[in-house]
């Protein structure tokens, strides 16, 4: 008789670990709209600020240095107390599969102690992800120029990052939105860009989306877009992968991605002919040659909606000149940033898997654009920047 080993059925084990004041906000996110199977770690040197945290584990870190204060918005003091809880912190991410490192950039200990924590991760052998927010104009040079030293920092630091531009938020949230507000949704974009990957290989289905392909997509990968649509109604698939791909967050295509892992999220109503479009649209929109990978999960809450999540990778020989120019410590001009997009709310059930290969011939989006030239504020981005380009 055939006995089956149920320890061959383990998930891989992913760790979120939020940094800093950002971090702690985009983990308590998380935990409130119930990001399934995932640990959560909160990393702070305020421990006050680290006593709001909901995460199961929390960790202050440079005790010595900051005596629980914080860092004074200073990122080489970050940086000096994550160096000194370095034993600490890989006791805490030891036997991780996937580490996620979420913070807000441009303070002191998000800015200095996510590309430590990210460099034990991966030095751990985990998959190190990296989803950090740049901040708004409005919050001044100083903590821009820091941001941006701190996002080439967690460049040389992960094998994949994505750069969420809180400016670009303002192109999506209503006018009258109270400062407050904006923040929250920079955390909710945050807590999304996370949820978006971990879902798919989290949530237990009739196909699961292993974590070896998501590995394949985002390990050693540079750079990374991501993109939220979400739609309902009729055609609501169609309209949530175009806007996905051509979301204002998204600042330049993703036709030059060598690798796309795409997450289509309905409630019990979705069909798999809705996946198919979805998939469909964001596969034509891609790299011929580009390997991508989607799960669809099925989550009851949402009901009539449907959200495309797309996160695209492999930008690096375009942008590792970039990243070399850009090195300083904690200081430079910002460059280009990443995508983003919306909440999304927690998943539960079945994933779906496939893998598209781009072989067969697929009519350009410039054509169906130059269709509807007249109706410019329908055309994505990506493909205006596209015509201009040609």
């Amino acid at each position: 008789m055939l006995e089956f080993d149920s320890n061959l059925e383990q998930l891989a084990m992913i760790k979120v670990i939020g940094v800093g004041g950002g971090g702690n906000n985009a983990v308590n996110r998380m935990i409130e709209h119930g990001v399934q199977g995932v640990e959560f770690i909160a990393v702070n040197t305020d421990a006050q600020a680290l006593n709001l945290s909901k995460a199961e584990v929390k960790m202050q870190i440079g005790g010595k240095l900051t005596r629980g204060l914080g860092a004074g918005a200073n990122p080489e003091v970050g940086k000096k107390a994550a160096e000194e809880s370095k034993e600490q912190i890989e006791e805490a991410l030891r036997g991780a599969d996937m580490v996620f490192v979420t913070a807000g950039m441009g303070g002191g200990t998000g800015t200095g102690a996510a590309p430590v924590i990210a460099q034990i991760a991966r030095d751990l052998g985990a998959l190190t992800v990296g989803v950090v927010t740049r901040p708004f104009t409005f919050e001044g040079r100083k903590r821009a120029t820091q941001a941006q030293g701190g996002i080439s920092a967690m460049k040389e630091s992960v094998d994949t990052l994505i750069v969420i531009p809180n400016d670009r938020l303002l192109e999506i949230v209503d006018k009258s939105t109270p400062m407050l507000e904006a923040f929250r949704e920079a955390d909710n974009v945050l807590r999304q860009g996370v949820q978006g990957i971990s879902d798919l290989i989290a949530t237990p289905g009739l196909i699961n989306l292993d974590f070896a392909d998501v590995k394949t997509i985002m390990s050693n990968k540079g750079s990374a877009l991501m993109g939220i649509g979400i739609a309902s109604g009729e055609n609501r698939a169609t309209e949530a992968a175009k806007k996905a791909i051509s979301s204002p967050l998204l600042e330049k295509s993703i036709d030059g991605a060598q690798g796309v892992l795409m997450n289509i999220t309905g409630g019990t109503n979705l069909s798999l002919f809705e996946v198919q479009e979805a998939a469909d649209i964001v596969a034509t929109a891609s790299d011929q040659e580009v390997n991508m990978i989607f799960g669809s999960v099925i989550n009851e809450n949402l009901k009539d909606e449907i959200v495309v999540t797309v996160i695209a990778t492999g930008f690096n020989e375009v942008e590792q000149p970039l990243r070399q120019a850009a090195r300083p410590s904690f200081g430079q001009q910002q460059p280009r940033t990443q995508p983003q997009s919306q909440p999304q709310q927690p998943s539960q059930q079945p994933t779906m898997k496939r893998e598209v290969k781009r072989e067969e011939t697929h009519e350009p989006p410039v054509r169906s654009v130059n269709n509807q030239a007249e109706e410019t504020l329908d055309i994505p981005t990506f493909l205006r920047n596209r015509n201009r380009r040609r």
